[in-house]
């Protein structure tokens, strides 16, 4: 299987580069590329600005669409990935568990997608995705919807439920994203080296 991290945000909100910004001493996207090598064979992180992960050893992917978003930033590694499957994660997610990515990833023989809900929620970029959706979503970004919610229906999803969630991280912290300032400063200084 293939490992794919989403890069390519502005990181607007948080005023930096925030794959960059460091958790435990490294920098968050290093924690994601040393977990889904874990789990995957090859790792692949869709950016438009490559040079900064040079000093991993991973294959870098551009966008494949003059567009922006997480739906193109999964089109773009899905045509790149050497797999059927890939796991798909973003770069600000720096405490992923990788026993809940291979539960998940030895699910993903018969689904289009498997990806965690939990209550109302659903967790698109940290799932599993066919390569076989590539026309699908191809077809969505040329209508501009660019929301990876939309391209689900009809599809084969297998959702983890809450109790397989707890089996492997019962606090859920695979799911925390940290997107702004306010969310990265909250985070507990035994995790966190509060830098600027």
């Amino acid at each position: 299987m293939t490992g794919l991290v989403l890069a390519g945000g502005e990181s607007r909100r948080m005023g930096t580069d925030k794959a960059f910004l460091r958790v435990s001493g490294l920098p968050m996207v290093e924690h994601v590329i040393r977990t889904l090598r874990s789990v995957c064979e090859h790792v692949i992180v869709v950016t438009n600005s490559p040079e900064p992960y040079a000093r991993y050893d991973v294959e870098v992917a551009g966008d494949a669409f003059n567009s922006r978003g997480a739906l193109v930033g999964l089109y773009s590694g899905l045509l790149r990935s050497r797999s059927d499957r890939s796991l798909v994660v973003a770069c600000d997610m720096p405490f992923l568990n990788a026993g809940l990515l291979s539960h998940m990833a030895g699910l993903a023989g018969d689904y289009d997608v498997v990806l965690p809900r939990v209550g109302d929620l659903i967790e698109p970029l940290h799932a599993v995705y066919s390569r076989e959706l590539l026309p699908v979503i191809e077809d969505h970004l040329r209508r501009d919807k660019r929301r990876i919610r939309d391209i689900l229906a009809g599809l084969r999803v297998r959702y983890i439920r809450e109790d397989e969630i707890d089996l492997f991280d019962p606090a859920r912290r695979s799911f925390l994203n940290l997107n702004t300032r306010k969310e990265y400063e909250e985070v507990t200084c035994s995790d966190l080296e509060c830098r600027n």
